[in-house]
C-alpha cells in the first residue's frame, strides 16, 4: 500500500469508523461503571495494595516527577518512593483543611464536642495512620510548630491533644484538630522531672492504650521535637514492626537509613518520637505499660517503657529488615536510626547526618541544659523553630559584632579542660563587652556562635565520648555554656538592671528576617586612638561605616549612636576592648549582677565529686584562675 493521502481511504470506509468509533464510547463507558462500583464498593480491611509488594522494576515507571526532599543524598530516597500506599477501601477522602479557622458566628462548641472517640480520630485519618501530639498551653509556640512542619510537609492526617481548656480554644480558632484530654493541668510549663511533668507522661501511655483499639496506627510525638522529612513511607518500609522508636543512642550502628542494630544500641528507648501499629502485641504492651504506671507513680514513663520492651530482647526477626522480638517474644521492634530521627546530641552536637550526608526526618530537643527556653533556643539556632514577626523586629533594633579567636586557642594543642577553657573563656570576654553595648543603646544582643573543644554531659567524660562523631572543636549549643533560661528570665530591674533580650546567631540568616531589617545596617570599626582618621564621628556616608575608637566612654557611645537609633542592624567589626564601662557605678553593679548569673557549667571532670566546673563572666579580674571543680560543698555554687 502507498503512502499517499488517507483522507480519500477513510471517506470511503466511513461507516467502518463510525462502527469502532461507536464500539469504543461503550468500552469506555462501561469500564467506568466497573471502575466507580470498585471503589464504592466495601472490601474488606486488608484490601489496601502497597507499592513495596511491586518488582522494584517497576518503580520508576510509577514516579515521574522529582521531589527535591527525595532527591537529596539520602539512601532512604528510592525507598521512600517505593512505600506510598494505594488505598482501595473507600472513596478518596480529603480532609477538613488545617489552618482554616471556623467562623466567630458560631460560637465555641462545648467541650463534650470534642472528646476522644473513634469517629473523631476518623475524621484525620489517612492511609489508616494518625500523628498525634498533646500539651498544655505553656507549649503552644511549639505545638504550633511542630503542626505548622507537618502541613509544609504536606500532612494533614494529625489531632493535637489539649491538657488544658485554654489550649483547647486557642487551637480550635486556628482552625487546629484538637481533642480534649480531660486533664485540666495548669496552663504553665511543668518543668522536666516535676510531678506535673510525670502525670504527663501518664497521659502519654493512656493516650496510646485509647487509640490503639480504634484500629489505626498511631504516630506519637513529643511536643519539644520537629518533623523535617516526611516519616510515614518510611515507616512503611518495616509493614512487620509492631513498634518503632526513637532512642538516646549516641554512637553510630549504621551509617546509612537502616534501622539502627539492635544488638549495639545501648541508650535508653526514647518515647518522644515511636510509631504503633494497632495490633495485639502492641495493644498488649500499651495497656500493660499502663497498669505498671498507674500501679506505682514513682515510675517515669520512659523508664517503663525500657523495663518492659527489654523484658525479652531477641531474636531478630529476620537478617534483613533490623527488626527484633522483644516484650514477651512476639512484639516486633525496630530501633529507629539516631543519625536521621535525631536527639539534640546527635543532631546539634555530632551533626550526625551531615557527616553521614543524609537526610534527617526529626529532631528531638533532648540532651540540652536549659529547660523549656534551652529547647526554644536550639530550634532558633537551627532556624526550625517559628516564631511570629514582631520576633524578627524588635523596636530598638540589633547589636550583632564579628567574634575574633586567635588560631592558636582554637586548634593548637591538645583538646582538654584548660585548653577548651582558654578558648570559651576568650569569647566570653567579647560576648560580656556586646552585652553591656547592647544594655546600652536599648538594642537586642544577637549571640556569636561559640566555639567549643569539649562536649558537655551530666557525667564524668574524657571530653567526647569515645566512639562517637563529635568533631574538635565544635559550635556547641548556647546552653553548653549559658543559662539560656536565666538569660531570658525578667529579673527585677531594680535590681539587675535593664533587661537584655538576645537572639540566636543564625538569626540575621533566618529567611523570616524582613528586607527592611536586611537593608537596614551599620558597620562598626574599632580603631585605636592616635591612629589616622580614628576620632569620634556619626558620619556614616561612605558605605554605611564609621570608626569608634576603642575604650570608648558610655558619653561617646551615647554621642556616636543617637544618630543611629532608626537604623536596624549596628554591627561590630570587632568587640575587642569596644567599652570601658558604664559611668554608673550603681548601674554598672547592676549590669554585673545580671550577667553573673547568665553562665552555666562545664560538666565533667572524671573521677570527681562533684566534676563540674563553672563559667565565670569576670574570670580575666582574678589572678591565676583556673578551671577547677568546687573543692568543698561551701565552694560548689556559681561566682556571683
Amino acid at each position: 500500500m502507498a503512502w499517499g493521502n488517507p483522507c480519500p481511504e477513510a471517506a470511503k470506509s466511513k461507516p467502518l469508523f463510525l462502527t469502532i468509533y461507536a464500539t469504543v464510547i461503550v468500552g469506555i463507558i462501561l469500564s467506568s461503571v466497573y471502575v466507580f462500583s470498585a471503589i464504592y464498593s466495601s472490601k474488606p480491611p486488608n484490601a489496601a495494595i502497597s507499592l513495596s509488594t511491586l518488582p522494584p522494576s517497576t518503580y520508576p515507571f510509577m514516579f515521574s516527577g522529582k521531589d527535591p526532599v527525595l532527591e537529596a543524598p539520602n539512601s532512604s530516597a528510592l525507598s521512600d518512593q517505593a512505600t506510598i500506599s494505594v488505598s482501595s477501601d473507600k472513596p478518596l477522602k480529603l480532609l477538613k483543611p488545617i489552618w482554616e479557622p471556623p467562623p466567630r458566628s458560631k460560637g465555641m462548641p462545648p467541650v463534650e464536642s470534642f472528646r476522644l472517640t473513634k469517629e473523631l480520630v476518623g475524621e484525620r485519618v489517612k492511609d489508616n495512620i494518625i500523628i498525634v501530639t498533646f500539651g498544655n498551653y505553656a507549649f503552644m509556640d511549639f505545638i504550633l510548630g511542630w503542626v505548622k512542619h507537618l502541613t509544609d510537609l504536606g500532612l494533614s492526617n494529625l489531632l493535637v491533644g489539649a491538657m488544658d481548656t485554654k489550649l483547647l480554644e486557642a487551637l480550635y480558632w486556628k482552625g487546629i484538630p484538637v481533642f480534649d484530654m480531660g486533664s485540666h493541668m495548669s496552663t504553665v510549663d511543668v518543668g522536666w522531672g516535676s510531678p506535673t511533668f510525670h502525670k504527663m507522661g501518664r497521659e502519654k501511655v493512656i493516650l496510646i492504650d485509647s487509640i490503639l483499639p480504634f484500629g489505626y496506627e498511631l504516630l506519637m510525638c513529643d511536643t519539644d521535637m520537629v518533623w523535617l522529612k516526611n516519616p510515614l513511607p518510611y515507616f512503611a518500609r518495616f509493614p512487620e514492626a509492631d513498634v518503632l522508636t526513637s532512642t538516646d543512642q549516641l554512637i553510630p550502628t549504621v551509617v546509612d537509613d537502616s534501622l539502627d542494630v539492635w544488638q549495639e544500641v545501648t541508650g535508653a528507648y526514647n518515647i518522644g518520637i515511636f510509631h504503633w501499629r494497632p495490633t495485639e502485641s502492641s495493644k498488649k504492651l500499651a495497656k500493660e505499660w499502663k497498669e505498671l504506671l498507674l500501679a506505682d507513680e514513682t515510675i517515669w514513663d520512659q523508664n517503663g517503657f525500657n523495663d518492659l520492651v527489654r523484658k525479652q530482647l531477641g531474636p531478630s526477626v529476620d537478617d534483613e529488615s533490623g527488626l527484633v522480638y522483644a516484650y514477651d517474644g512476639n512484639l516486633k521492634l525496630g530501633l529507629l536510626p539516631a543519625s536521621i530521627f535525631c536527639s539534640g546530641h546527635t543532631y546539634f552536637v555530632q551533626a550526625m547526618f551531615q557527616q553521614f550526608k543524609l537526610m534527617p526526618y526529626a529532631v528531638h530537643t533532648t540532651f540540652q541544659y536549659a529547660g523549656t527556653e534551652g529547647k526554644r533556643h536550639r530550634l532558633r539556632e537551627a532556624m526550625v523553630f517559628y516564631d511570629p514577626p514582631e520576633y524578627y523586629n524588635s523596636p530598638g533594633g540589633f547589636l550583632t559584632f564579628k567574634p575574633s579567636i586567635p588560631k592558636r586557642l582554637l586548634l593548637d594543642g591538645n583538646h582538654t579542660i584548660t585548653s577548651h577553657f582558654v578558648v570559651v573563656n576568650y569569647q566570653i570576654k567579647q560576648i560580656r563587652t556586646a552585652l553591656a553595648i547592647a544594655s546600652l543603646l536599648n538594642r537586642t544582643l544577637v549571640m556569636p556562635p561559640i566555639w567549643c573543644r569539649l562536649d558537655r554531659l551530666w557525667f564524668g567524660h574524657p571530653g567526647i565520648l569515645e566512639g562517637t562523631l563529635t568533631r574538635q572543636p565544635f559550635i556547641c549549643p548556647l546552653d553548653h555554656v549559658f543559662e539560656v533560661n536565666v538569660m531570658l528570665k525578667e529579673l527585677p530591674e531594680e535590681e539587675f538592671g535593664p533587661r537584655i533580650d538576645i537572639r540566636e546567631y543564625s538569626f540575621l540568616d533566618n529567611p523570616a528576617l524582613p528586607q527592611e531589617v536586611k537593608e537596614s545596617w551599620l558597620d562598626v570599626e574599632l580603631c585605636q586612638v592616635g591612629s589616622r582618621d580614628c576620632r569620634v564621628s556619626n558620619d556614616s556616608s561612605v558605605a554605611r561605616v564609621i570608626k569608634l575608637p576603642k575604650h570608648s566612654s558610655e558619653d561617646t557611645f551615647k554621642q556616636v549612636f543617637s544618630s543611629f537609633k532608626d537604623v536596624k542592624v549596628v554591627n561590630f567589626l570587632s568587640m575587642d576592648d569596644a567599652f570601658i564601662g558604664f559611668n554608673d557605678t550603681v548601674r554598672e553593679q547592676k549590669f554585673r549582677k545580671r550577667v553573673k548569673r547568665y553562665l552555666g557549667i562545664w560538666c565533667c571532670v572524671m573521677d570527681h565529686t562533684p566534676g563540674h566546673i563553672y563559667y565565670d563572666m569576670y574570670w580575666d579580674e582574678k589572678p591565676g584562675w583556673k578551671p577547677l571543680p568546687p573543692q568543698t560543698p561551701e565552694d560548689d555554687h556559681p561566682p556571683l
